[in-house]
């Protein structure tokens, strides 16, 4: 553990605002969509909720409710027999989305939806908003791009309507969409390898259409200011600057050598540029321009001459609006009609929907019911754009572009004072070693389906213990592993691990420090104050060594918490629990009949059982409160980090009660705090 005993506490907003990554509303959670984002998410939440007031932090995030994977999603499930409109089939996926949270304990304070109520007039509005801004800022430009188009279907398609490999040089991608792929490379519809319509599964051929798009390029200035204060931001995590300074590099075309006779001979037509040889074992030579639009005139240069190339990262224009029906109406810019928001820039700014949402919804109820409003401000600009306000938005890798690229130059060309947030980006969580996507071959299994196997504290541990912040981890549930093991001697048949005994889970060794560890001493804790104590705490202080380990895990918990180490902060009070746990072990032993050295030791155990509740609340919610009902404590003085470095006796004086005259609830025989799941009983 960290010697932070003589370090400053570290300093946390006022008011804060936690956002989950909006799933899309054309299909349910997997565990990914739960383990790597709405856990860490609701994790820092429920931190932040104890460390500085529930009435200062929002926890918002809702279902992505346009765009093309909607689209094509509801036309599937028409085929298969779904009667209701696509408005019927996002609500449906969004309820079902919303249970799926719930069942895991997510505390969001509003799930909404960017088309559904309450939230859609409130995002229909701001993002009219937002365009018109932009467009008077000169912020907005109108480009005729090509677009796919299905001749047999009659009609435009966007976004996941058009599956092809990915263009940009390295990318190994064979999922990639109509202008990006799974892992957020951004490139032109003409770029894209082998194209193929999901709606009929020929090859689209590619037509004029306008839209308008942001000019991205121009703050590539900012974005490098941006990414050199992140890089000494303990809480910005490494991928984060390393993904989006990959495209903050002059627009390149990269040629095989075997191309360099057909290219020396159109290369006085192009653009002024550098060319770069080739280094080490490299198969191919770059050659490099001043800007995005010279590289786009080469790139048609390259194409007339039937020279092969692909392209490399770069800033690219960000499109904002786009042809498609199912989508939030675009304001008429400059005689333009019939347009509406391309869904990823208007899902950039639905978490400022939803918190006004939140903040308008909670006015009107403390109105109604005449009772003190939840939040401590209800103009949403105490949230988003005051100098003592902070935004934590978790995301997954794929989107780290979007969010921290193509979000911190709007905010920046919008100019209303909107600061950068903070992004946490979790690496991919993989299934059994492999990505995996509900869309993919791999298919990963339902969050809710897997509550069939664990419990959610279960779950919520071990995937907040896995250490997403540094790699890509995979996520292996031996329920579903149906890989070989071994083959049995007897029989000669292959034994799959999901049924071999011998192999133990590796989802549950997180489960085993719960309900062994951590819940041994909570129970000894209380059973020994049943049959010492006469049901109250302890009149005897806890020793000064045991109170100097509480208060320093406590401080490097916080330091932990704050730098958005959430496995980190984990071990720190994990370590904490299983010393006490040893300790009360051997005290309680050593004791004997010693009545006073049982005492001392009922009393080290309980304090730093408090400790350890407080810690773990944010991530096993329903144990610690458990155990916080225990205590007979209420739980805004019991989790409050007003009172973190106190112990049972100082809270009891918070109450105004002597330590020994503080009952606690009795505890039932064979009480868990946290129960094995009933699949795990033997």
């Amino acid at each position: 553990m960290p010697d932070v005993a003589h370090e400053p506490a570290p300093r946390y907003p006022a008011r804060a605002i936690i956002t989950g990554g909006m799933p899309y509303g054309n299909k349910g959670l997997h565990f990914g969509h739960i383990g790597g984002v709405f856990v860490p998410a609701d994790f820092f939440a429920r931190f932040l909720r104890d460390r500085i007031g529930p009435e200062n932090v929002l926890f918002v995030s809702g279902t992505d409710c346009y765009g093309s994977p909607i689209v094509e999603g509801y036309r599937k499930a028409a085929e298969l027999g779904f009667e209701g409109t696509l408005l019927d089939y996002v609500q449906h996926n969004h309820e079902a989305q919303e249970r799926a949270l719930y069942s895991y304990g997510i505390s969001l304070d509003i799930f909404a939806g960017s088309a559904l109520e309450p939230a859609a007039p409130f995002h229909a509005e701001l993002s009219e908003e937002i365009l018109r801004r932009l467009y008077e800022r000169g912020c907005l430009e109108r480009r005729e791009t090509l677009q796919f188009f299905d001749t047999q279907a009659n009609l435009f398609l966007n976004g996941r309507q058009v599956l092809g490999k990915c263009p940009v040089v390295g990318c190994q991608s064979e999922k990639a969409y109509a202008d990006e792929c799974d892992l957020g490379h951004q490139f032109y519809p003409e770029e894209l390898i082998n194209p193929v319509s999901a709606v009929t599964g020929t090859t689209p051929e590619l037509r004029p259409s306008a839209s308008w798009y942001f000019d991205l390029p121009a703050f590539q200035g900012t974005l490098e200011d941006l990414m050199a204060k992140w890089r000494e931001d303990p809480q910005v995590r490494d991928v984060v600057v390393q993904t989006v300074s990959e495209s903050l590099v002059d627009p390149a075309i990269y040629i095989q050598m075997k191309y360099r006779e057909d290219f020396e001979a159109v290369a006085p037509t192009l653009p002024t540029h550098r060319l770069v040889e080739p280094q080490g074992n490299q198969q191919s030579f770059s050659i490099v321009f001043e800007g995005w639009r010279e590289r786009d005139i080469a790139r048609n240069e390259l194409e007339a001459a039937g020279v092969r190339f692909r392209t490399g990262k770069c800033l690219l224009p960000f499109r904002l609006t786009g042809n498609i029906a199912w989508g939030v109406a675009a304001p008429s810019l400059a005689g333009e009609e019939g347009q509406t928001v391309w869904v990823w820039p208007e899902s950039l700014w639905a978490p400022i929907s939803f918190t006004k949402t939140a903040l308008a919804l909670d006015e009107e109820l403390a109105e109604v019911a005449g009772d003190e409003a939840r939040y401590s401000s209800h103009d949403w600009r105490d949230w988003w754009c005051a100098d003592d306000a902070q935004v934590f938005q978790f995301i997954g890798q794929d989107n780290i572009y979007f969010y921290c690229a193509a979000q911190p130059a709007m905010w920046a060309a919008l100019d209303w004072g909107l600061f950068q947030d903070t992004p946490v980006a979790n690496y991919h969580i993989l299934f059994m070693n492999k990505k995996a996507s509900s869309s993919g071959a791999i298919k990963p299994p339902m969050a809710e389906e897997l509550l069939d196997y664990y419990t959610p504290e279960q779950l919520r541990l071990h995937w907040l213990s896995l250490a997403l912040d540094q790699k890509a981890v995979s996520f292996s549930p031996k329920p579903f592993d149906t890989s070989v093991s071994h083959t049995d001697k007897k029989t000669g048949k292959e034994v799959l691990v999901k049924d071999d005994p011998r192999v133990a889970d590796p989802a549950l060794k997180e489960g085993a420090f719960l309900s062994n560890i951590f819940n041994r001493l909570a129970r000894s804790c209380f059973y020994g104050a049943q049959r010492h104590c006469e049901g109250h705490l302890p009149t005897v202080a806890p020793s000064a060594e045991v109170v100097a380990a509480c208060d320093e895990a406590t401080r490097a918990f916080d330091a932990a918490a704050h730098d958005l180490d959430i496995h980190g902060a984990i071990n720190i009070a994990e370590d904490l629990c299983r010393e006490a746990n040893r300790a009360w072990s051997a005290e309680s032993k050593t004791a004997g009949d010693d009545e006073a050295a049982y005492q001392q030791a009922l009393a080290n155990a309980f304090r730093a059982l408090r400790t350890v509740a407080l810690l773990l609340h944010p991530a096993v919610p329903d144990g610690t409160e458990l155990i916080c009902e225990h205590f007979d404590f209420p739980g805004e003085l019991f989790f409050s980090w007003e009172h973190a470095y106190d112990g049972p006796a100082e809270l009891a004086e918070c109450l105004g009660e002597e330590p020994g005259a503080h009952a606690l609830t009795e505890l039932p025989p064979r009480f868990d705090f946290f129960p094995w799941h009933e699949s795990q009983r033997k």
